[in-house]
């Protein structure tokens, strides 16, 4: 009797350890696999792909949208209709393959964006979607000139006296008021 629970015990402990071993194993392995570790995290990088987007299509001047010939203006349609389905994506989803679905779309829209631009003749921008490592590059120089705008200084006690002491609204006024919509 004593011998068969001994040998339940070691099968007992073997066990054990050929569980952790394996629960060790699966814990590295999902650690060194890139990609959200959590819902937030998948819904933090999902919203900055729909951001990009966006700012993506923002970007493009009206004039150049107007002046589009058919490749263009059918790619800027599609980044645009990409864009919606993301946000409503977004919107609606909750599990970590979701948010994917929703970068995805972002990334293809941002992949039609950049089609739109090459298109129009403007600066494409960096190639690259969501997990391919590229990154923007600055190759040589690049100067900007920008319009300057001349600011006036004044005290604060100088612009409150613009203000007129008819646009203010009297303290007795909104009292009045107050207590006739109580009455």
């Amino acid at each position: 009797m004593l011998e068969e629970a001994m040998k339940l015990a070691v099968l007992v402990a073997v066990l054990l350890i050929v569980g952790a071993v394996v629960a060790i194993v699966a814990r590295r392995r999902s650690v060194d696999e890139p990609g959200p570790a959590s819902d937030l995290d998948a819904e933090a990088d999902a919203n900055r792909w729909v951001v990009r987007l966006g700012g993506s299509l923002a970007g493009i001047d009206v004039r150049a949208q107007a002046g589009a010939g058919g490749s263009a203006a059918h790619a800027l349609t599609d980044a645009t209709e990409c864009l919606r389905t993301a946000r409503a994506q977004l919107t609606k989803a909750r599990t970590p393959d979701q948010y994917a679905q929703v970068t995805r779309t972002a990334v293809e829209g941002l992949h039609r964006v950049h089609a739109a631009r090459t298109a129009l003749g403007m600066d494409a921008g960096p190639r690259g979607g969501a997990g391919s490592g590229v990154a923007g590059q600055v190759e040589g120089s690049a100067s900007a000139s920008v319009p300057v705008r001349t600011a006036v200084s004044r005290p604060l006690d100088q612009v409150s006296r613009v203000v007129r002491k008819s646009e203010r609204p009297s303290r007795t006024a909104s009292r009045s008021r107050s207590v006739t919509a109580a009455s």
